[in-house]
């Protein structure tokens, strides 16, 4: 199934969008997407080929288009794995789940996380013990700690607010511009959901707070409420 995936993305390959997704997803030396590798697809096509194959599609096969520098080889991976979560029972979720966790070295861009943390590891851990995304978002791994902070959406979504807060804290001081928009991105979600709990995290940490985590947490407030905490950095 691998090869039937892997020959369906490369006859889509577009050269005109490769440099402007390598931009983007900043390839370049030193930058953190360093060395990914773009055929310059559509995502609307990458979903087209998960679709036709993610039934068929096992583990090894994932594991492959994992093991890939190909950047959209990897989505598709993931994007398997996130629609495979969804129809699967208790024994393959957990299958699911440990797999993912053992492929974090290879869930390494933003775009990647984001369209599978929330829907594998936070919906596997609705129920569960929390104990690993603390691990997570202690990892020397940028993409470990954004997976800790993406997994958080889904429980914000059932109103539950103190995994978000608690990693949201313990990523405050983190260098990284990826999690100062992903922190950032959660804590607006949270007051989408409930403006009170994000009022009392902002009036305790707004001068702690990275200026792109305190825009990103406030684009959804009133605009003198969003003056008000600007103006205190």
């Amino acid at each position: 199934m691998y090869q039937k995936i892997s020959q369906e993305l490369n006859k889509l390959k577009n050269p005109e969008k490769i440099e402007v997704y390598q931009r983007f997803f900043k390839t370049g030396k030193g930058e953190y997407g360093e060395g990914d590798i773009f055929l310059g697809l559509r995502m609307a096509q990458t979903r087209e080929i998960m679709k036709k194959y993610f039934n068929e599609a096992g583990f090894n096969d994932v594991q492959k288009l994992l093991n890939s520098k190909i950047h959209e080889y990897r989505m598709v991976g993931v994007l398997v794995l996130v629609e495979k979560f969804k129809k699967a029972d208790d024994k393959l979720r957990k299958d699911i789940f440990n797999f993912y966790l053992k492929n974090t070295k290879n869930i390494n861009n933003w775009d990647l996380i984001d369209l599978s943390a929330p829907n594998v590891v936070g919906r596997y851990l609705l129920d569960k013990n929390r104990k690993i995304l603390y691990t997570l978002a202690k990892s020397k791994s940028l993409w470990e700690r954004r997976i800790s902070v993406l997994a958080t959406f889904t429980f914000i979504r059932e109103k539950d607010f103190k995994d978000a807060i608690k990693i949201s804290e313990m990523l405050l001081n983190d260098s990284h511009d990826l999690i100062h928009k992903a922190v950032g991105w959660m804590l607006r979600e949270m007051g989408k959901k409930d403006e009170k709990e994000l009022i009392k995290f902002l009036d305790k940490h707004t001068l702690q707070m990275p200026r792109t985590m305190l825009r990103y947490s406030i684009e959804r407030l009133q605009e003198k409420k969003r003056k008000y905490y600007l103006n205190l950095k």
